[in-house]
């Protein structure tokens, strides 16, 4: 009894999954993005994916066939490339608190 209290506890304590209500591709592999709770802004996806990645999607053609999986809330592209949206989300709450202060 006490571990499935424990375990319970931890699973609240956890950060929710944030999900993508909208999106819009930019130039340069940036993306504006606004999530469920209301933060929104632009993301260049330079800075929170490897290299190889951001290879693939320098083709503005390819970069624009973005779409959202719809059971893990991740953004996709073809070729396989998923984009975790709290990686996501995590590298526009730390760039919009950077311009906060």
């Amino acid at each position: 009894m006490a571990l499935s209290l424990k375990v319970r506890r931890y699973r609240s304590a956890r950060n929710p999954m944030r999900r993508v209500t909208a999106w819009r591709t930019e130039d340069n592999c940036t993306l504006w993005l606004s999530f469920d709770d209301g933060l929104e802004g632009y993301v260049y996806l330079g800075d929170c994916v490897e290299q190889s990645i951001l290879d693939q999607l320098s083709d503005g053609s390819v970069f624009r066939e973005i779409a959202l999986d719809p059971f893990s809330h991740a953004l996709t592209w073809r070729g396989g490339i998923r984009v975790d949206p709290n990686a996501l989300y995590r590298h526009l709450a730390i760039a919009m608190d950077g311009l906060l202060h």
